[in-house]
């Protein structure tokens, strides 16, 4: 960060703010019919983005992110950017998936995405997919972003040496990438220090058929950024360029007074204007951030949209005297703003051509307030006017809030009551589901605890209160207590029943069971007599049983002595 230093007691910066010097060149290469590369650079934003998805719709997903990410193209943060750029790629991310929801045609677009913000003296990075981001500072030149490729897994890996990748049949599969899924993209997202006279070069895949060396060089040699992107992108063409290429050249530099002038800047003007309008569009003083409404004070580009109520067509001088002028150009402002605030919420329309016209005016009024730079598919969206939009959608709306994000209200505005319900409806059911669930478990884990059983516990009888079940990890009973009696000295059918556990409806019931196998080395003192065999005594001896008996023991459900004594 720059020193600071104190004069009246105010704080004041050391230095110049930074800025981005800049220049760009997208191609369509020797081999595509069409470009499905996007890119913008200006001030404080620098994006790189390469459809993938070939005749389905690369160049919407690109000139989509693109021009959905303009408007970060600014230095006031508050609240700081950390989060911004991430924010913004997942907002791109959302609005790929509903486009696709609109036109199926369009499912399996997708586009990488390699973007740069400057806030103060912080450049945050953002990286998606196979387009690459170099920086060349204090004499070295490195790659910053990592290819999300399936080749580059195997470099990681150790599977794959780097030169080998450039022939690898699947070098083009991409393992992470923009596109029509609802998940949250992972991107790479870093923080980086920044120096004047740092240089970046941003790319996609297409420079890749120029050799490593040659670009770095490239970049080293030659100072001016535009002769430097001119000729990386000649060299792709000259080595065949079987690919788009897409080549966007920066260096941090402190604000001067002429930096626009020695900046590469390319303007889209807004539609309407003139020769004479098109110099305010490129002057330095407009700040980055200012809404439309005061960008263009004369609303020259808002005329053709006036209402009956609007005084933009009454001649000027209605009034002979000064103060009626005055009157007349105060309540002409009021009426200006009145139809600003109108423009704002335009009756709702699905009308495709008049939510292009719409969403590119928007579009167009943003792009006039700052110096930038837009190549590619972005730039031949912005120029015909065919801005991917969302149906359903009031389209000047969605055209304000997720081309600019300037009206907060508006957005807020755009998600209806039934959608809200229903994405609510589904956490409530899913929490009375968990509830029920919890409450039921909790009940069926009371109900056990009044239950108890006869079984085993070191070699003796013991008496447990619960049922002999485990749920998980969690066991279902508790040693109540543990009598002298040892299980060995049972008869055979009495260990059984003891070591499988025997069921008893309450503690009482369970010191009876214990009683009778104590008395009769059964958890039973009686049993039914059968009527061709005489019933044993009680004081009998109890013999050894037979493997018979135990193999086809009587339906009761508690063991009796007599059935230890078959």
């Amino acid at each position: 960060m720059a020193s600071s230093e104190t004069t009246e007691g105010k704080e004041t910066p050391a230095g110049r703010p930074l800025i981005m010097r800049y220049a760009a060149r997208s191609d369509v290469g020797r081999i595509r019919s069409k470009n499905d590369d996007s890119a913008y650079v200006g001030r404080h934003l620098a994006v790189v983005a390469d459809g993938m998805g070939g005749h389905a719709g690369g160049d919407v997903a690109s000139a989509s992110t693109v021009l959905d990410m303009i408007h970060l193209d600014h230095d006031d943060y508050p609240e700081g950017a950390d989060t911004v750029l991430a924010d913004e790629i997942q907002t791109a991310n959302s609005l790929l998936s509903e486009l696709v929801h609109q036109n199926p045609k369009l499912s399996g677009m997708g586009t990488t995405v390699t973007a740069l913000l400057l806030e103060g003296r912080k450049l945050h990075f953002a990286h998606i997919g196979d387009s690459r981001a170099y920086r060349l500072r204090n004499k070295k030149f490195e790659q910053v972003s990592i290819d999300h490729t399936f080749v580059q897994r195997l470099i990681d890996e150790g599977r794959l040496r780097p030169e080998e990748a450039e022939t690898h049949p699947h070098k083009n599969v991409l393992m992470r990438v923009l596109g029509d899924v609802d998940a949250s993209p992972e991107l790479d997202l870093d923080i980086l220090d920044v120096e004047p006279g740092e240089r970046w070069l941003l790319c996609s895949d297409g420079l890749n058929y120029v050799a490593g060396h040659v670009v770095e060089r490239t970049v080293r040699e030659i100072k001016d950024l535009r002769e430097c992107v001119e000729t990386l992108v000649d060299l792709t063409l000259e080595a065949g360029a079987p690919d788009n290429v897409t080549v966007v050249m920066l260096e941090i530099a402190e604000e001067t007074d002429d930096d626009v002038s020695t900046a590469a800047v390319d303007v889209v003007p807004p539609a309407g204007a003139g020769p004479d309008t098109e110099p305010d569009t490129v002057t330095a003083t407009k700040p980055a951030d200012t809404p439309p409404s005061e960008k263009n004070g004369s609303k020259d580009t808002k005329a053709s949209n006036a209402g009956p109520t609007s005084d933009d067509g009454k001649p000027a001088g209605s009034g002979s005297a000064a103060d009626d002028a005055d009157k007349e150009a105060d309540k002409s402002d009021k009426s200006d703003k009145d139809e600003q605030e109108e423009d704002k919420e335009p009756p709702a329309t699905t009308d495709p051509n008049l939510g292009e016209h719409l969403s590119a005016e928007v579009l167009r009024e943003e792009l006039a307030s700052r110096p930038h730079e837009l190549v590619g598919a972005a730039a031949t969206a912005a120029e015909t006017g065919s801005i991917p939009t969302v149906a359903g959608r009031t389209v000047a709306r969605r055209a304000a809030t997720v081309l600019t994000h300037k009206a907060e209200q508006d957005r807020l505005q755009l998600e209806e009551p039934p959608r809200r319900r229903v994405r609510w409806l589904m956490p409530a059911v899913a929490a009375i589901v968990v509830l029920g669930v919890v409450v039921g478990l909790w009940l069926g884990y009371a109900w056990t605890q009044t239950r108890y059983y006869v079984g085993e516990f070191d070699q003796r009888v013991a008496i447990y209160n619960g049922i002999s079940q485990r749920l998980g990890p969690i066991q279902l009973s508790r040693l109540e207590s543990v009598t002298d009696l040892r299980v060995d000295s049972l008869p055979e059918y009495g260990r059984q029943s003891v070591r499988q556990t025997v069921p008893a409806g309450d503690l009482n019931d369970a010191q009876r069971i214990v009683e009778n196998l104590k008395n009769f080395g059964s958890a039973s003192a009686s049993c039914p007599s059968p009527s061709s065999k005489p019933t044993p005594s009680p004081t009998a001896s109890v013999p050894v049983p037979s493997t018979a008996a135990i193999a086809t023991p009587t339906p009761s459900p508690v063991p009796t002595a007599c059935e230890a004594a078959k």
